[in-house]
């Protein structure tokens, strides 16, 4: 058991909030704001910084969603820019090792990890396209303007603290077996030690920091088109990946009516298709038709998440789109409101930790393992095929209240995502609780056959053992076992309010205030 105990205070102001997993990434993007920028500029800006401060989370290497809500008219934009797989995937090329069987919570393993490590675990990378793409429609600031923070980091040098040695300590093994990522991210093929007089204060990212400079003067199609588009398909060429030139050239991001539905009156904005918005709007419509009771019967209330969760994961893996991740992803979100009540709520992965593992070594960023989510026995729901698109567990949402933007939240987590975010909302709209109060109460997890409860709820732990294999757990640091959530709120007085993910040491809420 832990002896201590974390607690964050949610933030509120009259001026535009971001809240992320880092606190540098999310001061990047206040400060956009505080120049008088918008949620929009924010976003791309935080995004962007997030690549390289958390750089085994997210990054252009990856791909993702986001919403865009108008604070005046209440229009609700979605994009989807998520990681798509390469023209010339051949699924021959992954056979099954025979390890396990398969069931709809878990899938067969692949011979030496094909699809879950190195060059060929990777999908084309979105990212960049999507960024650019949002910036450009919502946006009021220049591309390089966007970058610039992201430079300055890469030049100055990743920041090794404790967090990031645990972060690299935990993948080590991996990245070692990498050279060009072993030379970036350790100290001789071992995880640096922080405080360490040995090992350096901060990592340089000379390539990375190259190649963001070329694409804030040459634009954001160069990575999928120009001279940063040829130093890219070399470098897959050469590691034998089966994405090339055509593939990152035929790269576009698609603008999306947002996927809607309802939950007590409150107006709920998805991302439709393959993402976890459909599975999170069958569970609420579930939930809808209970008396949920959160604050005075809890243990009540977790009993009905757990089933409308488990039951919205049976019918998702086994009859949905592409894909569905088979272990934890590492993925970024964070939600921005600006003073005039626009909201943006984006989630950007490299799927798993450090995705693929793989630094391209002239490129000088980490590349996704995209081909992670595609299941890998043939003839089913989401098979691995060329071209597809996979079923992400991200799930960024905006909630509307009266036409307007109310609720933007997200997280990442795999597939512990949308079993979070159902729990958060249900909790201030069913249970009144303040943002802050929504977030640190003690949730559980029932996206897999074991539901995890944390042990600071001991009465749903001892109801769930009535129905449910349970194991009561620890809200820690490492594992994470319930998802890193961000969120922001828009208070009927015009207040923004933010709450950044409790135990999570880097996740902060950055205020965008003039000086």
């Amino acid at each position: 058991m832990q002896t201590f105990t974390i607690h964050k205070h949610e933030v509120r102001s009259r001026h535009g909030l971001v809240s992320a997993q880092n606190r540098l990434a999310a001061e990047a993007g206040a400060a956009v704001l505080a120049r008088g920028g918008n949620a929009m500029d924010a976003a791309v800006t935080t995004a962007l910084t997030l690549s390289v401060v958390e750089p085994w989370l997210s990054g252009i290497g990856g791909g993702g969603f986001l919403l865009h809500a108008d604070g005046a008219s209440g229009e609700v934009n979605t994009l989807d820019f998520n990681v798509v797989a390469a023209q010339g995937l051949d699924p021959a090329d992954y056979p099954l090792s025979g390890a396990n069987a398969g069931n709809w919570f878990a899938w067969p393993s692949v011979v030496d990890d094909r699809n879950v490590s190195g060059f060929t675990s990777m999908a084309v990378p979105g990212a960049v396209a999507g960024l650019s793409a949002a910036l450009e429609r919502f946006g009021t600031i220049a591309w390089a303007d966007a970058l610039a923070p992201a430079i300055e980091h890469a030049e100055r040098g990743l920041e090794i603290d404790w967090f990031a040695c645990l972060s690299f300590a935990v993948e080590a093994a991996g990245l070692a077996k990498h050279p060009s990522t072993s030379v970036l991210f350790l100290d001789e093929g071992r995880a640096p030690k922080a405080g360490d007089a040995a090992s350096p204060n901060r990592k340089p990212m000379p390539n990375k920091a190259k190649l963001l400079r070329r694409l804030a003067q040459a634009g954001a199609r160069d990575f999928y088109e120009g001279e940063t588009a040829r130093v890219i398909a070399r470098d897959l060429a050469e590691g034998g990946s089966r994405i090339t030139g055509a593939d990152l050239a035929a790269y576009a991001p698609q603008w999306r009516e947002p996927l809607r539905g309802a939950y007590r009156g409150v107006e709920i904005n998805a991302i439709p298709g393959l993402s976890g918005g459909p599975s999170y709007l069958e569970a609420a419509a579930e939930l809808e038709g209970q008396a949920i009771d959160p604050a005075g019967a809890p243990a009540e209330a977790a009993l009905a998440y757990a089933v409308a969760i488990r039951n919205a994961y049976e019918r998702r893996l086994t009859t949905m789109g592409h894909a569905a991740t088979p272990e934890a992803g590492c993925t970024s979100h964070f939600s921005v409101v600006d003073a005039s009540g626009t909201m943006v709520s984006l989630t950007n992965t490299l799927l798993s930790r450090f995705g693929s593992r793989v630094v391209l070594p002239e490129a000088g960023f980490l590349m996704n393992n995209g081909v992670m989510w595609f299941d890998p026995r043939p003839g089913q729901p989401n098979s691995m095929a060329p071209g597809a698109k996979p079923l992400a567990n991200m799930c960024p949402l905006i909630l509307r209240r009266d036409g307007k933007p109310w609720f933007a939240l997200g997280a990442a987590g795999g597939r512990t995502i949308f079993p979070t975010l159902l729990q958060i909302m249900s909790h201030v709209v069913d249970g009144g609780m303040s943002l802050e109060g929504a977030f640190l109460w003690p949730r559980l997890d029932a996206s897999t056959p074991t539901i995890r409860v944390n042990a600071r709820a001991p009465e749903t732990a001892a109801l769930l053992r009535g129905r449910f294999p349970v194991e009561v757990v620890e809200d820690t640091v490492f594992p994470t076992n319930f998802a890193i959530a961000s969120a922001v709120m828009r208070s009927p007085d015009g207040e923004n309010v933010g709450m950044a993910h409790q135990t999570s040491p880097w996740a902060a809420v950055a205020v965008g205030e003039r000086a």
